[in-house]
């Protein structure tokens, strides 16, 4: 927690001052019982009215200037704690976002969303609390523990024997809540992953009748969080009753002792009154303490989950002493390949087997590549790579001759247009999702994309066109709408490199057939990738992968492959038959 503290610095102001108006306060709060006791002891028990009323207006100027200290304190920390929050939420938001597909796939979404919400949250509190009451606190304990001994000596033998009573009890919480709540918010990282599961498979659900079990799966997730959280609150609601009972023994020894002292004229009652006075700010201000480890307890939990995205460092990162811009590599010799494989392996972590082997080929600037193979054959590995979600295990991938690790990343993508395989809108207009690729893009641009993609049709059908707003997730799109678009945003770019992964799945024949077309025509000096798994959409390309757990068995155009690979032989002719059968 204390790695997190440096964030604190452009709320320093703020720290200081805000709890040295609480001190402020706690000294003024100190000094009301020995007012108390003056006024029982000089004004009630003599009759003195105008002691009494003098006594009366300096305690209570006394509150209202505490008032206003107090009020002050929860300014600069209601100040610090949400600006630290701020903060922190926008470092781990621009973190996250530099994180390589790898770290996003071993932290997982919901997770990393829980930490940038929940676990925030719990740190903006300890803060708040750190200002307010973290100073506040020991002083009333150190100062009414001075004040009750100055008053009489031997009753503070009971505070002597209370306090460490107290000390334990905190020890006791503290050591069985810290790794409790780390295990409650790992259940709630759970809970968020079913959450997350059902809402965005909600369609898949209900086609597959499964409501029934997946309500089943979310409520054993909730008991087991539930389950967890009543562990965790059963140990820390041990606090308040065990601190309360000590503090009613306390004051029961106090009135005890002290009324026999009283009676023997050793002490006065003003005296009594304000020594439980003090024992109560005492004994309070311990529980107040208590309450403040639960607390620290959790954020300790966060700020150790919080660290960890922090610490995290992205395993796909520039080089400080070898970048290059890609600019750069324009100017080569014509005999080097636009992209060319080096026998590149790639593994994802954890994973024993390799997902890619031995891959080499090159591809020249304007060819048109097909990437074919089976399901798992590691297709979309391949082309993630060339954009460096992930860097190669082994081997290398060069662009014009140069190393994509020597290359600046976001000038990389920037050459790339990619559309994935699942097509991903964001809640805004046609006009906004569109000009994702190309922020410059006008209507005209817009519309001569839209007609490349086969999606100017559909969208001239809105009644708003390119300003029809779209729903989060592109929901009120189907399938094939949401590719086209997709394709649209990556055209409208005018990239170097288009990368189609297996992005039009969702058309029908007469569509993806148009698409290409439109592509060939349009797109001519363009270098495309093409990962599919119809042979009639790369049937007509200037070279075809073929791939075949996770390794290259054929490299050719479609007559060629027909003659040497049986792989693509075989996915080939059951493609034929499946025509013929429909035709």
């Amino acid at each position: 927690m204390f790695k997190l503290i440096k964030y604190l610095k452009p709320y320093l102001k703020q720290v200081i001052l805000g709890p040295a108006f609480k001190l402020f306060e706690a000294i003024l709060e100190l000094t009301i019982p020995l007012l108390m006791a003056k006024l029982i002891d000089n004004g009630v028990k003599v009759n003195n009215p105008s002691y009494i009323y003098m006594m009366g207006g300096i305690m209570v100027a006394i509150a209202i200037t505490g008032a206003g200290s107090a009020y002050i304190c929860q300014y600069y920390a209601s100040i610090a704690s949400q600006g630290f929050g701020t903060s922190m939420r926008n470092l781990l938001f621009k973190k996250i976002q530099g994180y390589s597909f790898n770290e996003l796939d071993k932290i997982g979404t919901p997770s990393l969303i829980n930490r940038v919400t929940s676990d925030v949250n719990q740190l903006q509190l300890a803060v708040a609390m750190l200002i307010r009451l973290v100073v506040r606190v020991p002083f009333l304990c150190i100062g009414g523990l001075i004040m009750a001994m100055t008053i009489n000596l031997k009753l503070s033998v009971i505070l002597f024997i209370t306090m460490p009573l107290f000390a334990l009890i905190i020890y006791f919480i503290m050591s069985r809540t810290i790794p409790l709540y780390k295990t409650v918010q790992k259940k709630l990282d759970t809970l968020s992953v079913i959450i997350r599961e059902n809402l965005s498979g909600v369609r898949v659900i209900r086609a597959f009748a499964k409501l029934d079990k997946e309500r089943e799966r979310f409520s054993k997730g909730n008991r087991e969080y539930a389950d967890m959280s009543i562990r965790v609150g059963k140990v820390s609601a041990l606090l308040n009753p065990a601190t309360t009972v000590i503090v009613n023994l306390g004051v029961a020894a106090i009135l005890w002792f002290g009324g026999i002292q009283v009676y023997h004229g050793t002490m006065t009652q003003g005296e009594i009154i304000a020594y439980v006075n003090y024992i109560n700010m005492i004994l309070s201000a311990l529980i107040v303490l208590a309450n403040l480890v639960v607390t620290f307890t959790k954020a300790a939990a966060s700020a150790n989950r919080v660290n960890e995205i922090l610490e995290t460092q992205p395993s796909v990162m520039d080089s400080d002493d070898n970048v290059a811009d890609v600019q750069e590599t324009a100017n080569v010799s014509e005999g080097v390949p636009f992209i060319e494989f080096r026998n590149v392996k790639f593994s994802y972590d954890g994973a024993s087997d390799y997902a890619l082997k031995n891959i080499s080929f090159g591809i020249k600037s304007g060819q048109t590549v097909g990437i074919i193979g089976s399901t798992g054959s590691g297709k979309s590995t391949l082309v993630n790579l060339i954009a460096r979600f992930y860097d190669t295990t082994d081997g290398q991938i060069l662009i014009n001759g140069l190393d994509v690790r020597n290359m600046k990343q976001h000038d990389l993508r920037d050459k790339i247009g990619l559309v994935p395989q699942k097509s991903v809108l964001f809640s805004g207009t046609i006009e906004e999702n569109v000009k994702w690729g190309s922020e410059l893009a006008q209507e005209t641009d817009i519309n001569w994309a839209a007609g490349i993609a086969q999606a100017k049709e559909f969208i001239k059908q809105k009644s708003e066109g390119i300003k029809s707003h779209i729903t989060q997730g592109g929901a009120n799109l189907s399938g094939g709408q949401k590719q086209r678009l997709a394709i649209a945003r990556a055209v409208v770019k005018r990239p170097e490199l288009l990368i189609l992964d297996d992005s039009t799945s969702a058309l029908d024949y007469a569509t993806d057939a148009a698409l290409r077309r439109e592509i060939k025509n349009n797109l001519k000096e363009l270098t495309i990738i093409m990962v599919t798994q119809r042979v009639a959409a790369i049937r007509d390309a200037d070279s075809i992968v073929v791939l075949d757990d996770g390794e290259m068995v054929g490299i050719g155009r479609n007559d060629e492959l027909l003659e040497s690979c049986p792989v693509y032989q075989e996915i080939y002719y059951s493609q034929r038959k499946s025509e013929v059968a429909h035709t």
